[in-house]
């Protein structure tokens, strides 16, 4: 699998995201460096389980716009003599 990589900005925000969570819930502060360690374990521990999940939903989402797509398809059929 190709490793989850985000951009300086995303990483930023996710830091800040992190920082924000640690002042607000649990009353402290945690530095940009540990924060940063923090998202990175959590990228690369926990982010395939959350990547997995999105790419379940994705696929239920494509197989019942398919059913309904094939749906479509045989309401355009027209009535002949010929059983399958």
């Amino acid at each position: 699998m190709k490793r989850i990589e985000f951009s300086r900005e995303e990483t930023k925000a996710m830091v800040g995201e992190i920082q924000d969570y640690f002042r607000e819930e649990l009353d402290q502060r945690i530095g940009d460096i540990p924060a940063e360690m923090l998202m990175r374990f959590f990228a690369e521990k926990m982010g395939p389980y959350f990547y997995n999940r999105g790419l379940y939903d994705a696929q239920a989402v494509l197989m019942q716009r398919m059913d309904e797509l094939t749906d479509a398809v045989y309401a355009l059929e027209q009535k002949t003599n010929f059983v399958r």
